[in-house]
């Protein structure tokens, strides 16, 4: 039976997952949400941008990687009074995350990597990594955000033409790259430029944030659904986000794949 490119795990035969598992391939995990993202984007924003990344770095090295479903699902409660939304509470996404990962472990895959397209999952899906590690040791689980890495900060600072505020949600960034993946289902005629965050000098909301974490519900920010400027987003940018985002996910990728896995060992049975 022809294995697809890339590897989709939910197209496998049982004993064809057994050869994934004896080749050593890292388990790639899209996770998303739907929720609103302005008047000009789909609900599915942050799910078919994290799926997209994951499927073209699958592609790009194919022998290396099993790809899974999306977590379709994901923690958005402060987005609830915005038509839209479907919100998992965290306890139940956390373990559903931990669930994931421990199938997977159980059927004797070591390395597994949650790529994250949605920044209220962030603490969430990183805490699943930990458990997923915490429950089976000799396993290396991992969560990592889109174009966060040194070389992705800098393709944002390349392209953006918003200042700081302008790519917090719905915004130049998120925009670009669903036009560069489906220009269709994007409605710039109706994209926006809000800002209405009161921003500081250690809070603020763009795509890296600061290091003080205020989230309140989201309509108590934003009168849109947006927060950032939509209309400066352009296909020709999102391209390079798209890129410079898959580079990074196949990096994150080899990285995990080179690490030596864990092993542990007892300190009372070290001598002193």
């Amino acid at each position: 039976m022809a294995w697809t490119t890339p590897l989709l795990y939910e197209r496998l035969t049982w004993p064809e997952v057994r050869r994934a598992v004896d080749e050593d391939r890292v388990c790639l995990i899209p996770a998303g949400t739907l929720e609103d993202h302005g008047p000009h984007l789909p609900i599915d924003c942050d799910t078919r941008i994290a799926s997209e990344i994951c499927i073209r770095a699958a592609s790009e090295i194919p022998d290396e990687v099993v790809l899974l479903p999306p977590v379709t699902h994901g923690y958005t409660p402060h987005h609830m009074e915005f038509p839209g939304p479907i919100t998992i509470g965290w306890e139940t996404f956390t373990k559903y995350c931990v669930d994931i990962g421990t199938s997977l472990a159980r059927h004797g895959f070591k390395r597994i990597l949650f790529l994250n397209g949605h920044g209220s999952n962030i603490p969430l899906v990183n805490m699943a990594a930990r458990l997923i590690g915490l429950q089976h040791p000799d396993v290396l689980a991992a969560a990592a955000f889109y174009l966060t890495s040194e070389e992705g900060a800098r393709v944002i600072a390349d392209v953006r033409e918003s200042e700081q505020g302008g790519m917090g949600h719905a915004c130049e960034l998120e925009t670009s790259i669903y036009l560069a993946l489906d220009p269709d289902a994007v409605f710039m005629d109706k994209a926006v430029d809000e800002n209405s965050f009161p921003e500081g000098p250690h809070a603020w909301m763009d795509w890296s944030d600061g290091p003080l974490q205020i989230m309140p519900w989201w309509n108590a920010i934003s009168r849109t659904g947006v927060h950032g400027d939509a209309t400066k987003a352009t296909a020709e940018k999102g391209a390079l986000l798209l890129d410079a985002a898959v580079k990074e996910c196949v990096e994150f990728v080899r990285e995990l794949r080179e690490k030596p896995l864990p092993v542990r060992w007892d300190p009372s049975e070290t001598p002193e």
